[in-house]
C-alpha cells in the first residue's frame, strides 16, 4: 500500500503529534518547549505505541490519561510526581556530537600494560556483521533452542576453542571476565575436593585484580586466601585448591607439574588462569594435570573498552562437569531425530535452586563470545599460532637490547611479557615511554613491566626502543623471523593440536566468512525482526545512535589501567551517568563497576554486611526474601555469607505482611536484610512496601530493592525514597544496553550515603571507589566501561520527560494485555484495582487441565509464528 507525497503516515503524525513529549495527562496550556523538541527528536520513535495505539489502549481500559492508569496501578505511597532534575532531551547529532566531544578528551595511546588486557586486531567482517550487526547484538539469551541455533553454534565454537586451547575436556559458554572466572574456581575446587580444608593458596604471580577479587568472594565464604610463591609457601596439607598462573603476570613461563602433582597427592584440586593465545605455543592447563582452567578471551578480537565488556571463560576436567557454574551448550536431537543445539546442565539453575545454586552467575558475555569464537573461526590454528609466534618473537628482539642496554629483565623465560630491572630508573624509564607515546606497566621503583600483543609492529618496536635508549630495530629486520620461542623452556613448548573440528578450516575467505555468519543470524530470532515478550528482562530498542560510539577508537582502545588523564571523558561520562543514575533512583552514590546484575546484587548485600560490621554488629547474617523474588537474590545472599528464610506471599502475589513481621521478629537481633523485587516478579506494585522496609529498619535491618523491574519505576517512584537502602540497577533491561545474546550487561550498585563507604574498590585504580570499601566485584575498575555510552546517550535523548513517558507507557502496555487476554486466561495477579505493573503472569493451569495444552506448547506455537517466546514458568 502507497500513501499520497501529500499526506502524512501515521507514525509521522504520531511524531508531529508530541505524542512522546506531551504531558502524561491532558496538557491545561498546551505542550511545554521541552515537550515539543522531545516530541520532535528521540523518544517518538523509541516508544513503540504510536499516539492512536496509546488512545485506543487506554479506552480498552476505560480510562482517559496515561496518569489515570498510574493512579491505580502505582501505590500513593510510593508514587513520585517530583520530575527528574535531569536536563531536557537533546537531538540524535547533538548526542554524537556529546559523544564526540567526551571521545575527543580521551587520549588513545599504545598500551604495552598488558595485566590481562592487550591490542588486538578485530576483523573487518566481524566487527561489521557481529559487534555491530543487530542481528546479534539485540537477540536475547538462548532459553528456546527452535529460535536460537545461531547463537547456539556459535557459542559452542566458543567451547570447542576453549577446551582445544586449554586442554581440558569441558567448557561453559563463557564468564564475566578473568577475575570472576577465578573466584567462581574457587569455589567450585571447594565444592569438588575431597580436602577437608578452608584455604584456598593464590600464585602471587597472579594478576593483581584476580587476586582482589578473589579474596572479596572467599571471605564472606569462610575460605582462606593465602597469596605467595608455590614454590616455597604452599603447604598443599593445609589447601584445598591452588590457583596458579601460566604465564605469570611478570612474564614468566614456569614449569607449573611438581605444584599440581603435589596439590593432588593432598586431594586438592588445581585452578591454573592461562592466555589463550599462549596456549598455542605452550603446553595447555590440561597437559600439565590442572583440574579447572580460567582467563580472558579478550585478545581474541574484542576491543580493550576501558575494561570490558570481555568474555571470561573456565574450562574442566570431565569429572567436573556438573559443578561447572554458568551456562554451557549442548548438542542434542529433535523429534525428528536431527542434531540440535541446546542449552543444558547448568541452564537458569541459580533461578531454580535458589539458596541452593552454587552460583548466582546469570548474565554471561554472549556477543564477546561470539566474536572471540569467529577470531578463531577466522584465523584457524595456522593463524592464531602465527599471531602467537610473531609476539613471543618480538618480545625476544626487546628481550636481547635490553640486555646489551644494561637492562636485565626479571626472568629468562616470557610468552609475551617483560619484566625488567632497572634500580632507581623504572619511573624515569616508563615517563620516557609515555612521552614517546607508550604506556608501561609501573611496578615499583626499580622494576617495571611491557606486554606485546598482535598491535605490535615495528614501529612501535622502534618507539620503544628509543626511549628507552635500546637499539634500534636494523633496516629490514623481519620481525616474525626473530628467535621466536627463545622464551619458552623446550619441556613447555606444546606439541599437541589443537582447533582441529572442521568449523575453524572452512570459512578462510571472507565471502566464505561472511556468508557463514549471516547463515547462523538467520536461524535466530532477534529485536531486528521480532518483538521479546520476557517480562522483567523489559527489552527495548537498542537506538543506533546508542551503538554507534562503542566502537570509536576513543573508547574501544583505552587500557582499563591506563593512566587516567587519558580518560578524562570516560571518567566525565562514568560521573555523569552515575548522576543520572543517582537522581533517577533516589539514592546518594551509584558505582558502575558491577559487570552483571548478579554481581550488583553481591556488591549491594556485601556493602550491608560491611555497614553492620562497621557498627559493632557483625551477628546479623539473616536475610529475608520473598517467594515472589528473582532466584537470584538467594543465591547472591548465601553468596555475601548471609542465611535466607524465606517469607510466604498471599493469594493476590504480594508479601504476606503478617509473616513477613513474624520472621522479622523471631530473627529480629540477626536480621541483616530483606531483598525485595519491587515491582515483583508477579507483575504487581505491592502496597504494603513501605510498612515493610519499617518493619525491616525498626529491627535495624537494611533493605535491598532489587532494580530489575526499575522499567516500571522510572519517573514515576524512586527505590531511595520509599525506603530501599541499596540496589542494583541492569543497564541491559531498563536503560538499553543489549542483551547481546545472554550477555553483556551492566549492573550497577546504587545506594544511599551511610552504605556508600562500602561500595566496591579496586586495587589498581583507587578512584574506581572508596578506600573503606569491601574489595572489587569485577575484573576493571568501572567493569563494563566500553557499553556505557549506550546508556549515557539513552538518557539524554529520552530527558526527563521521554524516560517517565517509556514507564507509563509500559505499563499501559501490560495492563492491555491483562485486559485483553483476561477474558480467555486467568491473569494470575493483580494490585488493588486490578491492575499489573509493567508485566502480567497469565494462568495457562486451566487451559491445560482442560485440554492437555501446556506452556510449553503455547510458547511453541508463538514461535511458529515468529515471536520469541514470553517467559514461562
Amino acid at each position: 500500500m502507497s500513501t499520497s507525497a501529500d499526506e502524512p503516515t501515521d507514525r509521522q503524525v504520531a511524531a508531529a503529534d508530541g505524542f512522546a513529549g506531551r504531558p502524561i495527562g491532558p496538557a491545561a496550556h498546551g505542550p511545554t518547549d521541552r515537550q515539543v523538541a522531545a516530541a520532535d527528536g528521540f523518544a517518538g520513535r523509541h516508544i513503540g505505541p504510536a499516539a492512536h495505539d496509546v488512545a485506543t489502549m487506554l479506552a480498552t481500559l476505560g480510562l482517559d490519561s496515561l496518569d489515570a492508569l498510574l493512579d491505580q496501578a502505582v501505590p500513593p505511597a510510593i508514587r513520585d510526581d517530583k520530575p527528574l532534575e535531569l536536563a531536557a532531551a537533546v537531538s540524535e547529532p547533538e548526542a554524537l556530537a556529546r559523544l564526540r566531544a567526551l571521545a575527543g578528551r580521551n587520549r588513545v595511546v599504545t598500551s604495552l600494560i598488558g595485566t590481562g588486557y592487550y591490542g588486538t586486531h578485530t576483523p573487518g567482517v566481524i566487527l561489521r556483521n557481529v559487534l555491530e550487526s543487530p542481528a546479534w547484538y539485540t537477540a536475547y539469551t538462548p532459553y528456546q533452542p527452535e529460535i536460537s541455533q545461531g547463537r547456539l553454534e556459535a557459542l559452542l565454537n566458543f567451547q570447542t576453542m576453549v577446551c582445544d586451547l586449554t586442554g581440558l575436556d569441558i567448557a561453559n559458554a563463557s564468564l564475566l571476565d578473568e577475575a570472576t572466572a577465578a573466584a567462581e574456581a574457587m569455589t567450585l575446587a571447594r565444592r569438588s575436593s575431597r580436602h577437608a580444608g578452608s584455604v584456598f593458596f593464590v600464585d602471587a604471580e597472579c594478576h593483581p585484580q584476580t587476586i582482589a577479587v578473589v579474596a572479596t568472594r572467599a571471605e564472606p565464604l569462610g575460605i582462606e586466601v593465602v597469596v605467595g610463591d608455590p614454590a616455597t609457601d604452599l603447604d598443599p596439607a593445609a589447601a584445598y585448591g591452588v590457583l596458579l598462573q601460566h604465564p605469570g603476570t611478570s612474564g614468566v613461563v614456569r614449569d607449573l607439574r611438581p605444584v599440581i602433582a603435589a596439590v593432588h597427592d593432598a586431594a586438592g584440586l588445581a585452578v591454573v588462569a592461562t592466555d589463550l593465545l599462549a596456549c598455542t605455543l605452550l603446553v595447555p592447563p590440561g597437559e600439565l594435570g590442572a583440574d579447572v582452567a580460567v582467563g580472558s578471551s579478550q585478545r581474541f578480537g574484542v576491543p580493550l573498552g576501558f575494561g570490558g565488556p570481555h568474555a571470561g571463560f573456565i574450562a574442566t576436567r570431565d569429572g567436573l562437569r556438573r559443578s561447572l557454574p554458568g551456562r554451557l551448550v549442548g548438542v542434542s536431537v529433535d523429534a525428528a531425530g536431527r542434531p540440535a543445539h541446546r542449552l543444558a546442565l547448568q541452564t537458569r539453575e541459580q533461578h531454580i535452586r535458589r539458596e541452593k545454586a552454587t552460583s548466582n552467575i546469570c548474565t554471561a558475555q554472549v556477543l564477546l563470545a561470539v566474536i572471540a569464537s569467529m577470531y578463531a573461526v577466522y584465523h584457524g590454528p595456522e593463524g592464531l599460532t602465527a599471531i602467537a609466534r610473531r609476539v613471543t618473537g618480538t618480545t625476544a628482539v626487546v628481550a636481547d637490547r635490553l640486555r646489551a642496554a644494561g637492562l636485565d629483565p626479571v626472568h629468562d623465560t616470557w610468552f609475551d611479557t617483560l619484566t625488567v630491572r632497572a634500580p632507581g630508573r623504572a619511573d624515569a624509564l616508563v615517563a620516557a615511554a609515555l612521552d614517546a607515546g607508550i604506556n608501561l606497566r609501573p611496578r615499583d621503583a626499580d622494576t617495571f613491566g611491557m606486554s606485546f600483543d598482535e598491535t605490535t609492529d615495528a614501529a612501535v618496536v622502534d618507539r620503544l626502543c628509543g626511549a628507552l635508549g635500546l637499539a634500534p630495530l636494523d633496516e629490514g629486520l623481519d620481525l616474525p623471523a626473530g628467535p621466536a620461542l627463545a622464551g619458552i623452556p623446550a619441556a613447555e613448548r606444546r606439541t599437541s593440536d589443537h582447533l582441529t573440528h572442521p568449523v575453524f578450516h572452512e570459512h578462510r575467505s571472507e565471502t566464505d566468512m561472511l556468508r557463514y555468519l549471516r547463515r547462523l543470524a538467520d536461524k535466530d530470532v532477534a529485536l531486528d525482526r521480532a518483538m521479546i515478550p520476557l517480562g522483567s528482562c523489559t527489552m527495548k530498542l537498542n537506538a543506533t545512535t546508542e551503538m554507534i560510539p562503542v566502537t570509536w577508537n576513543e573508547f574501544a582502545a583505552i587500557h582499563p589501567f591506563a593512566p587516567l588523564d587519558q580518560a578524562e571523558g570516560y571518567r566525565e561520562l562514568i560521573a555523569d551517568l552515575e548522576a543520572t543514575l543517582a537522581q533517577i533512583t533516589g539514592y546518594d552514590a551509584v558505582s558502575l563497576q558491577p559487570n552483571a546484575g548478579s554481581q550488583g546484587e553481591l556488591a549491594g548485600l556485601l556493602a550491608i554486611r560491611a555497614y553492620h560490621r562497621s557498627r559493632g554488629d557483625g551477628g546479623r547474617d539473616l536475610c529475608l526474601i520473598p517467594a515472589s523474588a528473582h532466584g537470584t537474590n538467594a543465591a547472591s545472599a548465601v553468596m555475601a555469607g548471609m542465611r535466607v528464610v524465606v517469607v510466604a506471599c498471599d493469594a493476590d502475589g504480594n508479601v504476606d505482611v503478617d509473616d513477613f513481621r513474624a520472621k522479622a521478629d523471631e530473627h529480629g537481633d540477626r536480621l541483616a536484610a530483606l531483598m525485595v523485587t519491587y515491582p515483583s516478579t508477579h507483575g504487581v506494585f505491592e502496597a504494603a512496601i513501605g510498612e515493610i522496609c519499617d518493619i525491616v529498619h525498626a529491627h535495624g535491618g537494611q533493605v535491598y530493592v532489587d532494580g530489575a523491574n526499575l522499567n516500571a519505576l522510572v519517573g514515576v517512584a524512586r527505590p531511595g525514597w520509599f525506603g530501599g537502602d541499596v540496589s542494583h540497577l541492569n543497564l541491559h533491561k531498563t536503560f538499553c544496553i543489549p542483551h547481546g545474546g545472554g550477555g553483556p550487561g551492566v549492573g550497577p550498585v546504587a545506594a544511599r550515603a551511610h552504605l556508600a563507604p562500602f561500595l566496591p574498590n579496586h586495587p589498581v585504580t583507587p578512584e574506581a571507589g572508596p578506600a573503606t570499601g569491601p574489595g572489587p566485584v569485577s575484573a576493571a575498575p568501572w567493569g563494563s566501561a566500553g557499553i556505557l555510552p549506550i546508556s549515557y546517550t539513552y538518557t539524554k535523548l529520552m530527558g526527563p520527560d521521554g524516560l517517565r513517558q517509556a514507564t507509563a507507557v509500559a505499563i499501559l502496555s501490560a495492563n492491555y494485555v491483562a485486559a485483553r487476554l483476561r477474558d480467555h486466561y486467568p491473569v494470575l495477579y493483580t494490585g488493588e484495582h486490578g491492575r499489573v505493573a509493567h508485566e502480567c503472569i497469565i494462568d495457562l493451569r486451566p487451559l491445560t487441565k482442560a485440554t492437555g495444552v501446556t506452556a510449553d506448547d503455547v510458547a511453541k506455537r508463538l514461535v511458529d509464528y515468529g515471536f520469541h517466546a514470553p517467559t514461562m514458568s
